[in-house]
């Protein structure tokens, strides 16, 4: 009868411990998040290249953001599930979701910090980042970088 609570319980209570912990925390940072995007609102991003003719712009500055979170044991119970039966992983989806918000976040607070108030050419990268077992991942790592200038 041990065994079988050991087997059985401790998958099971870490699975509810992942599910609470993991979502209480998901959920504060999501606000922090919200709140953090709209401190940063009024600094334009753009993907684009080149800037508009008109604009007067400073010299360049590179600046870049990089956020790493780490799964929970829930999400990675449900990403294999869902890699049993196929279809979308939204329980990660969610996770690199969060990492470039933050990687953007994190740039855009550079920027303030160097006075621009344009962000151009902005790239993002994103990297697994493995757990202990071989082809299990262990989070999501994203790299958001762009230059920086003030713009008339």
């Amino acid at each position: 009868m041990g065994e079988i609570i050991f087997y059985f319980g401790v998958p099971l209570a870490l699975l509810i411990l992942g599910l609470v912990v993991g979502g209480a925390i998901e959920a504060s940072h999501l606000r922090r998040l919200d709140r953090d995007e709209q401190a940063l609102s009024q600094i334009v991003v753009s993907d684009l290249r080149w800037l508009p003719p008109n604009w007067r712009a400073s010299d360049g500055v590179l600046v870049i953001g990089e956020a790493v979170i780490a799964t929970d044991y829930f999400k990675v119970f449900m990403a294999t599930l869902r890699n049993f039966f196929g279809g979308r992983v939204r329980s990660y989806e969610t996770l690199v979701a969060r990492a470039r918000r933050q990687a953007i976040v994190r740039m855009l607070e550079q920027a303030q910090a160097v006075g621009a108030n344009v962000v151009w050419s902005v790239r993002i990268e994103t990297a697994t980042i493995q757990g202990k077992q071989q082809g299990k991942s262990g989070g999501v790592e994203v790299l958001a970088y762009g230059t920086a200038m003030t713009v008339r």
